[in-house]
């Protein structure tokens, strides 16, 4: 019976190499990101000639939503590879962000959340910028779905203090420690 308990337990374990394709396929969709990044800068270049300074700042914001998104795919696949499947071995990376091995799943949620939250600021001020074309209601919609996403936030916030003060928080100890 141990036997059967052991396998089990490798079977299981060694189930966390399914997530590994996964991230190499939000890899491929920051690749695709890439392309959408290119497509709208070289949109927006003739527009910084011609178009109008509301324009221009919705160019740029449009520029800003696609990274912000790249570097919340990004976090996720490194984070959650080295959370759930692997350490990621870095001895000679001199270049090595400081937060990779110390990001825990709790802060990968405030990661997380708080991308999202930025994403949707930056909707609702591009949303802000053409005003006149947007009905009340289509306008009460929108800030209140960011809204939703700062209550969200500051809500796991709270949740994720409170689970830590009582000592069964999803904090980096919690899982492993310190991988680096």
């Amino acid at each position: 019976m141990k036997a059967i308990e052991l396998l089990l337990e490798r079977v299981l374990f060694n189930s966390r190499w399914l997530l590994a394709p996964f991230y190499l396929g939000l890899v491929l969709a920051m690749a695709l990101l890439l392309v959408k990044f290119a497509k709208e800068f070289f949109n927006f270049v003739p527009l910084v000639f011609t178009g109008s300074g509301g324009d221009v700042i919705i160019g740029i914001l449009s520029l800003i939503d696609v990274v912000m998104i790249a570097n919340l795919v990004l976090i996720i696949v490194l984070a959650g590879y080295e959370n759930f499947v692997s350490r990621i071995e870095a001895d000679n990376q001199e270049d090595w962000p400081k937060w990779m091995g110390h990001v825990g799943f709790a802060e990968l949620k405030m990661k997380l959340i708080g991308s999202i939250v930025a994403i949707s600021g930056i909707e609702l001020l591009k949303a802000f910028m053409h005003v006149e074309n947007l009905t009340n209601a289509q306008l009460g919609w929108k800030v209140g779905i960011h809204m939703t996403f700062v209550v969200s936030g500051v809500l796991f916030a709270v949740m994720d203090r409170i689970a830590a003060e009582k000592g069964g928080g999803h904090d980096s100890e919690s899982h492993g420690g310190d991988k680096h």
